[in-house]
């Protein structure tokens, strides 16, 4: 990572931790807690881990804090009330196992850290002692999108574009809503056809696009510190090409000399990086202009399973779809194939229709 956005990623994440309740005051020491918590934040795999950990790290610090309970030496039997509590969830509806059991795996995270680095001061990881709630591996809870309902959320994303091209030239805001739907519409167009994370998407600078092997490809960082490399198709760079020469034009440059994000923001200087919450809200709002029924429970992700479904329905080997998504388990994939349990795929096909040439062979 270039210094510029170093700093200001420390920068943000002390800001956060000077912020969380229960913990003692800075003291200025190299290893103080607050130290140690930013430099584990600094630590995480990705901005999604990241933010993660924040998230479930806060949640436990602010039930300490409510709970009178100094988290720097609280007990297992803390943590199983935390784990209670979690699950319990908020207005009245219960946290999934999954979770809980990942604000669990933070909290071990961060107290392994402290013990790691304390030098006594936190002597014990409370968390190895709790018992996790079960997370079924073998299936997701994400909301899934067959192919032709990808289809349509592009299609909508495409007259989305279309729509706001005629306003373009006439005011500033004009121009900065059609920058946003072609970049929304480049955006969509990546995760569907390359099934990337929605972290791997909008991680990337525009330095990482490359060329390699008669192919223009994406270059990121994928889970676990990976760094990988992946072409991108004629459909996904047709939209990418029109969207940074839109932005090129607006800055008054070529898109060649255009820096920073790939996916940035159309505000002030439009050169921020585009938040993952953004897409969330552009997705579901496509969505429903698409029709999809299950507008409003869709994520970044769910184009993600759509790319494993699809890649398995066209008969791609599982080996194949597991490089391509990153994964070190082939199970992670299968977890991404929905059409796994379609009954035209059973084994038991395939063995009857051999059987049957078998016998028929055998009786001429």
């Amino acid at each position: 990572m270039d210094a510029a956005p170093l700093a200001a990623r420390v920068t943000r994440i002390a800001t956060l931790v000077a912020g969380l309740p229960a913990l003692p005051p800075d003291d200025g020491s190299r290893y103080s807690p607050r130290r140690l918590t930013v430099s584990w934040l600094l630590e995480a795999e990705s901005v999604h881990t990241e933010i993660a950990h924040a998230r479930d790290l806060g949640a436990f610090l602010d039930w300490c804090n409510r709970e009178r309970l100094d988290p720097l030496t609280a007990r297992p039997t803390d943590l199983a009330q935390f784990k209670v509590w979690r699950g319990a969830g908020t207005g009245g509806t219960p946290a999934a196992a999954s979770t809980v059991a990942r604000a669990l795996a933070s909290i071990s995270s961060w107290y392994t850290h402290l013990v790691a680095n304390t030098d006594g001061g936190v002597t014990r990881n409370p968390v190895a002692a709790v018992k996790r709630p079960p997370v079924n591996r073998h299936t997701s809870t994400t909301a899934g999108l067959t192919l032709d309902e990808v289809d349509a959320l592009l299609a909508a994303a495409d007259a989305q574009a279309g729509a706001r091209a005629a306003a373009a030239g006439r005011t500033p805001t004009g121009q900065a809503r059609y920058l946003a739907a072609l970049r929304d519409r480049a955006l969509l167009r990546l995760l569907a056809d390359l099934g990337l994370r929605i972290s791997e998407a909008l991680d990337r600078d525009l330095g990482d696009l490359s060329n390699n092997a008669g192919h223009r490809t994406l270059r990121f960082v994928g889970k676990g510190g990976v760094h990988r490399e992946r072409p991108l198709t004629p459909h996904s760079l047709q939209a990418l090409d029109e969207y940074l020469a839109a932005r090129a034009a607006a800055a008054g440059t070529t898109a060649d000399r255009l820096s920073g994000p790939i996916f940035a923001t159309t505000g002030a200087g439009g050169d921020g990086r585009l938040a993952e919450p953004n897409i969330f809200m552009t997705l579901r709002r496509l969505a429903r202009i698409a029709g999809i029924a299950s507008a409003d429970r869709l994520s970044p992700h769910s184009l993600r399973h759509a790319f494993a479904t699809g890649a398995r329905e066209a008969g791609i080997a599982l080996e194949d779809v597991q490089d391509a998504m990153g994964h070190a388990d082939p199970r992670t994939t299968r977890r991404y194939d929905r059409d796994r349990h379609n009954l035209d795929r059973d084994p038991a096909f395939v063995l009857g229709a051999r059987r049957a040439s078998r016998r028929s062979g055998n009786q001429r």
